[in-house]
């Protein structure tokens, strides 16, 4: 099956149901751009924000929350914050268990992008996709650069194809 074809099929996927999570200690709703933003760009993309939550830097509180959308059969779940290095960044730590399948790619694509941007900081990027029963899951760090750079090079060109392919 050729590009063509994927993206033939991929375009039958007219509207993404979307699920935002910001993982924060530090922010509130209204400081959240991050979050604002890719509801933002979701939906300027046609794609539909069914839920926004802001949860502290807790690993049951973010599994808990991750598998309760995951029953709901969202399409996408996309995260920003507490994938970095820090001792109370547990993002990463708590959706790994759940995802059926790793995206490998995603995450070193982003980095190879974000060094282009930032340099070698990048290196300390824990960005991770994968899917679980179904759902693309996407955890990004809690800069509003990094998501802009995920969303506008990685996220908003492929997610229609990335949703065809974890629901195929």
């Amino acid at each position: 099956m050729g590009v063509a074809d994927h993206q033939a099929k991929a375009a039958k996927v007219s509207t993404v149901e979307c699920a935002v999570l910001t993982i924060s200690d530090s922010r509130t709703e209204a400081e959240d751009e991050s979050g604002r933003l890719i509801q933002e760009r979701l939906k300027g993309a046609g794609h539909t924000v069914v839920s926004y939550r802001l949860l502290r830097n807790d690993f049951t509180a973010i599994q808990a929350e991750v598998m309760r959308l995951l029953e709901a059969g969202l399409h996408c779940i996309i995260c920003t914050g507490g994938t970095g290095l820090g001792r109370r960044d547990v993002t990463i730590e708590a959706i790994t268990p759940l995802l059926d399948k790793v995206v490998d790619g995603f995450g070193e694509l982003f980095r190879h992008l974000s060094h282009q941007e930032v340099g070698t900081a990048a290196l300390m990027s824990r960005a991770l996709a994968g899917t679980s029963r179904a759902t693309v899951i996407i955890a990004l760090p809690g800069s509003r650069e990094a998501v802009r750079l995920a969303l506008e090079r990685l996220i908003l060109p492929e997610l229609k194809h990335l949703v065809w392919v974890a629901r195929g």
